[in-house]
């Protein structure tokens, strides 16, 4: 068994490995189908068997919270050909409200007593995408706010790059491709698919069709899921 002072650093590391097992099935790394669902399957067992195993660390709670208010949206992330629906088309009445409300509860406790840390902050993030009557009526500025606390205790560029979704509909496309562009700039996203993705999709917005068109063909050509290939194929003809 490992001693009082090394479980700190072997929490971290477990609960690292479990958030990526369930990434790898809420997205397949490649195949026709977007997800691998026995993956997700598994992940969110191992949150719940961690739980009960260490039923007073925040963290934990925060990963299965996590794990669950993403997966709620399982039935709704592609239609019926097995097409990728974004957030904003997907049907809210089918998400699962149980799994909803049972990260909400363990969020709410997470963010008691103390700062929280990442697991519990993105969560937190995932809730209020998952709660608002619509994608319109999200409460972006509160996700920025959030997503700033997750900055300062997990400096990730993904994470920033997330956050400029929030952005755009705080303060404007404009000011989320500045964002994006330092991180590309940056470096450390070279080869990460969402990032022209999510470029080229500001770039359309602000009526660039050119310039997003080849940000579209540059995330295609990064991309390996077949149901993401045919999402951005669509966007880039459409």
């Amino acid at each position: 068994m490992p001693g009082p002072e090394e479980l700190p650093d072997r929490l971290r590391g477990v609960l690292g490995v479990i958030h990526l097992l369930f990434s790898a099935g809420h997205t397949a790394l490649s195949g026709a189908s977007l997800m691998r669902t026995d993956l997700a399957d598994q992940a969110l067992l191992l949150a719940r068997m961690l739980r009960e195993l260490m039923p007073d660390e925040r963290e934990v709670w925060g990963l299965l919270a996590l794990l669950l208010v993403t997966d709620a949206r399982r039935s709704t992330r592609v239609d019926a050909a097995g097409r990728l629906l974004r957030l904003e088309d997907q049907d809210r009445s089918r998400w699962d409200q149980a799994m909803i409300t049972e990260a909400h509860t363990l969020i709410v406790d997470g963010l008691r007593g103390g700062r929280p840390g990442r697991y519990v902050l993105q969560a937190a993030i995932a809730s209020l995408y998952a709660q608002a009557p619509s994608y319109d009526e999200t409460d972006w500025p509160q996700i920025v706010t959030l997503y700033d606390a997750l900055l300062a205790v997990w400096p990730s560029p993904v994470v920033a790059l997330n956050r400029t979704v929030a952005v755009a509909r705080v303060s404007g496309a404009e000011q989320a491709l500045k964002e994006v562009e330092a991180l590309e700039h940056d470096g450390r996203l070279a080869g990460y698919q969402y990032l022209p993705a999510i470029k080229a999709d500001l770039l359309q917005s602000l009526g660039r069709t050119a310039e997003a068109a080849t940000a579209y063909r540059e995330a295609l050509s990064l991309t390996t899921n077949e149901a993401e290939r045919d999402f951005l194929a669509g966007r880039l003809t459409g």
